[in-house]
């Protein structure tokens, strides 16, 4: 192989190495600076250098397992390995500063004036209707149409989005920085990654506030279109925390048919009146169980999702849209059980209107209304 070949052969590498995307931080290993160095033989075989951010990187497997892929079919190409490094301190700083900008300070993102991520904070007043798996649903319908999405898992004794998700993978951390997982799509944090087995969480109020805090700081989840909270049900600490932390936070309430549960939820929804929060609407779940006949039971009652939407309108002084209702079925809780959200390869009719309400959620555009544009005027 001449010099020419072997620079042309090592250019098309480089170029498919810049489609390779690390599956934590979903940027091109290329532009993260994780390709040190490619070696091209003259019988054609390629050896690649790639940088891992910490020793014990979960995915390394996954990453050299894409870089094979990625050259193998590359013409000229016989032979396609990695070898694997670790970054040095000061190219773990140099990947920082890429990712939240040279000499970012700490806080939290999501509150810069410039963010353009939609904070949905989905809420219920009450344990037990479904608000983890409307809250994974909805965003992993998002994530598959394309939109960037994120959840923070802040049901901090209650935790289950690891499992909805089929989350086993722990949280990576570069220094003070964590990535989190991904799955189908969607990027997640929860306290459940970070506690052995089933064991419970048995915090006072100033821990969870911490928690939380600390996960909408430290957790690097890139530009999102949407990050999502499943919040615990009531009005406690942590629906407190969120006001303070994410004051632009608004909040999607999750309630059943039956008046009593709509009755607690609107409890919920109403304290975006001392928040100064927005209602971004209501969500019926397990409104009906459709029988082999076709006849639809309702075994919660009806109507209490539309009584919510017109509680909360006349409370908070705006219109509250009721967004969907979700019917009762076995596929639903099939997909949270195996980790693999019922949106993604459903064809019920649980799926579809998840899916429908994803879509009208998600149709509100980002936009700069009311951001400030860093420009500046010339003279001439």
């Amino acid at each position: 192989m001449t010099d020419e070949q072997s620079q042309s052969l090592e250019s098309a590498v480089r170029a498919a190495l810049g489609k390779v995307i690390d599956p934590e931080l979903r940027r091109p290993i290329t532009e993260l600076g994780m390709v040190e160095d490619i070696t091209v033989h003259d019988d054609g075989a390629v050896v690649v250098h790639v940088l891992l951010t910490i020793a014990g990187c979960p995915l390394r497997d996954t990453i050299t397992r894409d870089v094979e892929t990625a050259l193998i079919g590359l013409p000229g190409v016989s032979t396609a390995s990695v070898q694997l490094g670790v970054m040095t301190q000061a190219q773990r700083d140099s990947l920082k500063d890429r990712l939240r900008g040279p000499g970012a300070k700490r806080g939290i993102p999501f509150n810069d004036p410039g963010s353009l991520t939609r904070v949905l904070a989905v809420a219920s007043g009450k344990g037990g209707v479904g608000k983890s798996s409307v809250t994974v649903n909805l965003a992993a319908s998002m994530a598959a149409q394309g939109l960037r999405v994120g959840i923070v898992d802040a049901d901090v004794y209650g935790f289950s989005v690891p499992a909805l998700m089929g989350i086993e993978q722990s949280p990576t951390r570069v220094d003070e920085m964590i990535l989190p997982p991904v799955a189908h799509g969607v990027k997640a944090i929860s306290i459940g990654m970070f506690v052995a087995g089933n064991q419970p969480v048995a915090w006072r109020g100033p821990m969870l506030h911490r928690a939380l805090e600390q996960f909408l700081q430290d957790v690097y989840f890139g530009d999102l279109d949407v990050l999502f909270l499943d919040l615990p049900p009531g009005t406690g600490d942590i629906a407190i925390s969120v006001s303070q932390l994410l004051p632009g936070a608004e909040l999607l309430i999750v309630t059943t048919p039956q008046s009593a549960a709509a009755d607690v939820a609107e409890r919920a929804g109403s304290m975006a009146v001392q928040t100064g929060q927005r209602v971004a609407g209501v969500i019926e779940n397990m409104s009906w169980l459709e029988l082999p006949s076709g006849e639809r039971m309702e075994v919660f009652g009806s109507g209490g999702g539309a009584e919510l939407a017109r509680r909360l309108t006349s409370t908070v002084g705006y219109s509250v849209d009721l967004l969907g209702s979700i019917p009762l079925e076995p596929s639903l809780r099939e997909g949270g059980d195996s980790g693999r959200p019922v949106v993604l390869d459903g064809s019920s009719g649980a799926a579809g209107e998840l899916r429908r309400i994803a879509s009208a959620l998600a149709r509100r555009p980002r936009g700069l209304s009311e951001r400030l544009l860093k420009v500046t005027p010339t003279h001439t």
